[in-house]
């Protein structure tokens, strides 16, 4: 590949990466603020409700000054967009004084916790058991009844399951106790494996419900690569059946199950919603979803340029490395 067709590609797709984030970021400052109500005297409302706090209209007029949000509206996007790069995400509306990036930071690990985890045990169980329904479906009935399951769990929406899982194991079969405080976590390893205990139901529910993908995209490569030259040539020479199938097969098949569990480590920074919410999960799903309510712009914008620079940057990598190894790329 020619230093010149590298350079060439990588300005374009770092165009492409540039022009994604700053669609992105304008669609964060626009859509808030096209929903009804104002964040201020909604907030100041609530507080004067519970007694907290006589609200009058001088104080929304000092917040909204704190906050920017006095200032027409092309003023309040420049001054968003030279925040964010001296990145500075600003102040939560809702839990003043705290800072967003404060804010973000709590809940973050609750969601790399649960969907770091839940994505890799769900990928191990659903390539492995769709290797073996692959190869052996045909002769074998149970891994008919594997497919069978698999496609269910594939339509049947996660959230359904997650309901489920609440239902069977919290009300009917109190295995697991309905957890109320998840406080932080820390770099030690009693709270880490506090949070695993913490996570297990939110990750059980999303283990079950995306195998089923895992199950049926390799249970279908490895009936691909079975009908390949390469494997009949195997089986010509006498080889076993469990070398052709893990030496040859599986490996020759699982290189894009490699790259779909890179993709899908790299979009965890989104969260679970549904499932966080079900669970009442202290993850970004969760704190997407209750700044919503309270039109905490601050914290909602932070969430959403938090999760389209870590897609969006994984993307740009993935596209920067391909041509190294895709000649088709370079044409």
């Amino acid at each position: 590949m020619s230093s010149l067709f590298f350079i060439k590609y990588f300005l374009s797709r770092l165009g492409f990466y540039i022009l994604t984030i700053w669609i992105t970021l304008t669609l964060t400052f626009i859509i808030p603020r096209l929903v009804p109500g104002d964040p201020i005297t909604a907030t100041l409302s609530m507080l004067s409700e519970a007694g907290a706090l006589r609200g009058s209209q001088e104080i929304v007029d000092e917040y909204k000054k704190l906050f920017g949000l006095d200032k027409d509206i092309m003023t309040q996007y420049l001054s968003y967009l030279g925040q964010i790069l001296r990145g500075n995400l600003g102040i939560s509306i809702t839990n003043f004084p705290s800072s967003v990036s404060t804010i973000i930071a709590t809940a973050l690990p609750w969601t790399i916790i649960l969907l770091s985890t839940s994505t890799i045990i769900s990928w191990i169980l659903g390539t492995f058991l769709g290797a073996l329904a692959g190869w052996r479906g045909i002769e074998k009935k149970r891994y008919e009844l594997l497919s069978v399951a698999a496609l269910l769990l594939y339509i049947i929406p996660y959230y359904i399951v997650a309901i489920l899982i609440l239902w069977l194991f919290i009300y009917t079969i109190p295995i697991f106790p309905r957890e109320t405080g998840y406080g932080s976590i820390n770099l030690t390893l009693e709270s880490i494996l506090d949070a695993l205990r913490k996570s297990s139901l939110p990750a059980l529910s999303i283990v079950i419900s995306s195998m089923g993908w895992w199950f049926l995209s390799m249970r279908s490569l490895i009936a691909t690569v079975k009908r390949e030259d390469f494997i009949l040539m195997a089986e010509a020479k006498g080889l076993k059946i469990s070398t052709i199938m893990w030496k040859y097969g599986f490996r020759n098949a699982l290189l894009p199950q490699i790259t779909g569990l890179t993709l899908a480590l790299g979009h965890i920074t989104a969260g679970a919603l549904v499932t966080e919410i079900i669970f009442a999960y202290p993850g970004i799903g969760w704190l997407l979803y209750q700044s919503i309510l309270q039109l905490d712009y601050p914290v909602i914008q932070g969430i959403v340029i938090l999760i389209t620079f870590t897609v969006a940057t994984a993307n740009f990598i993935v596209d920067i490395i391909y041509p190294l190894f895709d000649p088709r790329i370079r044409r």
